[in-house]
């Protein structure tokens, strides 16, 4: 079975930040890749800051941390990653955006029988995997925010996936990164997220027609399911914006109306209202 000892990270914000933390404290040699000088200091400080909390909390020692540390390189050039096993592109939630960072692994690892794995959250796998030559080697990873935390990753192989590369991602996440692994064919919104999204998108519709406050909506999930938040905090977590490129991709797919995102959400995205990392969603948070 293939092993994965050096991993390629590409994006650092909340998802790819969280990606390469936990694989750099499973030991692994990572590199994370942005766009940009300023986005690769921003994320490079966002990890840092992560894994210190780790520190101030107990889980950590300052020799971990250290080796922790020691094993992050950071670049905003993809030809970094030509030595790589295992490249996961965790960018922004759009087609466009991931297919261009595909077809640019594809030559970069055009000499190695890398796997190029992505985080998305709804787009079909097969979609960015035909963009390669390489298909075989395409696999969806998607894992859940905070990757610290949290210990789900979905594994999502396309038709044209390699089930020995299937297994050995499963393996990876499972054995070398501790997570619970769950196995999604290969549909808009793989598993989890065909099940949450019309949850999610019906409480912004709830919330648009007036029958109840945004406080209200979320304390009865909270208190009413034992839900440890409720759907309109969890979006202003997960980002309005990323929440409505999954709600689209997913209509997309389907066209079925519980997915279609309701008009509040796009205003609010347009807006820039997106959640957390603005300030502001459906509640404000402090600087």
């Amino acid at each position: 079975m293939r092993e994965f000892s050096r991993v390629g990270v590409v994006g650092c914000g909340l998802m790819g930040s969280g990606i390469a933390q936990v694989c750099a404290r499973a030991g692994l040699d990572v590199v994370v890749a942005e766009r940009d000088a300023d986005s690769l200091a921003a994320g490079r400080s966002r990890l840092i800051d992560s894994v210190d909390r780790g520190l101030r909390g107990g889980k950590l020692t300052e020799e971990e941390r250290d080796s922790m540390l020691w094993r992050l390189a950071f670049t905003v050039d993809l030809d970094d990653f030509a030595d790589r096993d295992l490249v996961v592109e965790a960018v922004a939630e759009r087609r466009d955006a991931k297919a261009s960072v595909f077809q640019r692994l594809d030559r970069v690892l055009a000499d190695r029988e890398a796997v190029i794995a992505s985080n998305t959250s709804s787009i079909p796998i097969v979609d960015l995997a035909v963009v390669t030559a390489r298909p075989e080697n395409v696999v969806g990873v998607h894992f859940f925010n905070p990757v610290p935390v949290q210990r789900l990753v979905e594994v999502i192989p396309t038709e044209l996936t390699a089930p020995e590369v299937a297994e050995a991602v499963t393996a990876f996440a499972e054995q070398g990164l501790g997570k619970t692994v769950v196995r999604a064919k290969d549909r808009a919104g793989f598993v989890v997220n065909a099940l949450l999204v019309p949850y999610l998108v019906s409480a912004v519709r709830m919330l648009e027609s007036g029958i109840a406050s945004a406080e209200d909506i979320d304390s009865g999930m909270v208190l009413g399911c034992a839900h440890p938040m409720g759907p309109l905090r969890l979006l202003d977590l997960i980002g309005l914006d990323t929440g409505l490129s999954i709600a689209e991709s997913m209509y997309e797919e389907y066209k079925e109306p519980l997915y279609a995102p309701p008009p509040l959400l796009r205003r609010m995205v347009a807006a820039g209202a997106v959640g957390r990392k603005a300030g502001r969603g459906f509640y404000t948070y402090p600087s």
